[in-house]
């Protein structure tokens, strides 16, 4: 029997990239699916590819940096299911640009999206994951929470932001019958870079060399069920060189710098 068989999985960021991955992964297991994102037309086909009965998706349009939303968001779901079981926190944007070209609203639009954003979904949701004394949470940071390179500072200090907030609280919640699984990607072949904010907060619209060789996004969402069903902590997923890069962080952060300083700033 499927792990995640007839499971509450409410992911957000579904209408493209690892998160339609990933709606379609747990649509095989079984699950019912909530689908978020902001835009409805996309939600609605990614809704009518996965084939489910009409009565076991439910797609909730929202914005992350709305919180103020989140109530109203989260009651529909309550209403539509009555519990959940897997929150999976996928929306968000990246950066291409660098620092002292970038306006502090790209900044802050950055943080809004990628920590606030996810931190008050988080906090909306929690009461009914206590309450339950069942629940996973799963945030989607990024081997640039480990690797910071040039172009993507606030990015980069979104997703180390992200670890450390939800490393905190899988520490006060794992005792009341919670979890947290942090996700980590590498390179994964998705248009996250073409919707990438440059310095003045547009689309980016270049597709980066390393993220058009980056590994499908449905083999990402593959082995993001299989980290879930072994209540990993935290798991790494990309190519080679992009992994090796988390674990030079923590065991040769010297070896890793003299890499990085002559990363190629432009592409």
């Amino acid at each position: 029997m499927s792990t995640f068989r007839d499971q509450v999985v409410w992911i957000t960021g579904a209408s493209s990239g690892i998160g339609e991955a990933l709606a379609h992964a747990f649509a095989r297991e079984g699950s019912c699916l909530v689908l978020s994102a902001r835009r409805e037309t996309e939600l609605q086909r990614v809704a009518q590819e996965l084939a489910l009965p009409a009565d076991r998706v439910r797609i909730v349009v929202m914005d992350m940096s709305q919180p103020h939303t989140f109530t109203a968001c989260l009651q529909d779901v309550l209403q539509t299911f009555g519990r959940i079981d897997i929150l999976v926190q996928n929306a968000g944007i990246s950066q291409r640009s660098l620092a002292l070209e970038s306006s502090i609203d790209v900044d802050r639009r950055l943080m809004e999206v990628n920590y606030f954003g996810v931190v008050a979904l988080t906090k909306a949701v929690l009461p009914t994951l206590l309450a339950q004394k069942n629940g996973l949470i799963v945030p989607v940071s990024s081997i640039a929470g480990y690797v910071a390179t040039p172009m993507r500072t606030s990015y980069a200090a979104s997703k180390f932001a992200i670890r450390g907030f939800f490393d905190s609280l899988r520490a006060e919640i794992w005792r009341e019958g919670l979890w947290v699984t942090i996700i980590c990607p590498g390179y994964i072949k998705t248009a996250i870079s073409l919707n990438a904010l440059n310095g003045r907060g547009e689309a980016n619209n270049r597709m980066d060399e390393n993220q058009a060789r980056g590994i499908p996004a449905d083999v990402c969402a593959e082995r993001i069920l299989k980290a879930l069903r072994s209540r990993k902590r935290e798991v790494y997923i990309g190519g080679l060189k992009e992994v090796a890069g988390a674990y030079l962080k923590r065991y040769a952060p010297g070896l890793l710098w003299l890499m990085i300083r002559n990363y190629k700033i432009r592409s």
